[in-house]
């Protein structure tokens, strides 16, 4: 609440040649607190005296605004939204609850949020195609089956890492001479401790 609502995400993005996995991220200041405005009212957001529609609009251009600039600075971006049916996500949860150890994925929120699903897919659907980008573009995946979830899921991800211009770093002429100076030390000790070695144990008296 000290801070904006991408502040939570931005402050753990991944390095430079490092995979970051956000599995809840920015995108729930657009999705949950949409749903339920009390949360956005209780955030102090100084832009609230405009109507709540603007709001969600100043917050997807601010989230466009950052994906663009994420993706000139050299970081790749993959949104994924997993769209499970209800009649799934009843069954999933119910074996969380008969499966004991699953219980410990079980809560009383994912049940009291089901009776949002009609104002959840229309924030969904309002959310991705307002930040949906040629930059960052969001995959909708089937998920009522896993495995077919993650087969989708891991080509996506593949063909990205496929496409990367990724190469070991290139040696410079002087490093290389270092290293080839290095390489003759090494063989030179190699064959001074074989002739170490190779010497006759004395007799026994």
């Amino acid at each position: 609440m000290q801070h904006d609502f991408l502040w939570r995400t931005t402050r753990d993005l991944p390095e430079r040649g490092r995979i970051g996995i956000f599995n809840r991220s920015y995108y729930e200041e657009v999705l949950i607190a949409r749903v339920h405005p009390e949360i956005l009212r209780s955030e102090g957001v100084p832009s609230l005296a405009a109507p709540e529609d603007k709001t969600w609009r100043h917050r997807y251009q601010s989230i466009t605004n950052l994906e663009r600039h994420l993706d000139r600075n050299g970081l790749k971006i993959l949104k994924f939204f997993l769209h499970i049916s209800p009649e799934e996500q009843r069954r999933r949860l119910l074996e969380r609850i008969d499966q004991p150890e699953k219980n410990w994925k079980f809560s009383a929120a994912d049940v009291h949020e089901r009776a949002y699903w009609k104002p959840y897919m229309k924030a969904y659907g309002q959310c991705i195609t307002a930040t949906s980008s040629h930059q960052a573009p969001w995959h909708i995946v089937p998920a009522d089956d896993k495995r077919t979830t993650h087969l989708i899921v891991s080509r996506i991800v593949l063909n990205l890492l496929e496409s990367l211009p990724m190469q070991y770093p290139q040696v410079s002429a002087q490093r290389s001479q270092e290293l080839q100076a290095l390489r003759a030390l090494l063989e030179r000790d190699g064959r001074l401790g074989a002739a170490l070695t190779g010497r006759g144990q004395p007799k026994k008296p």
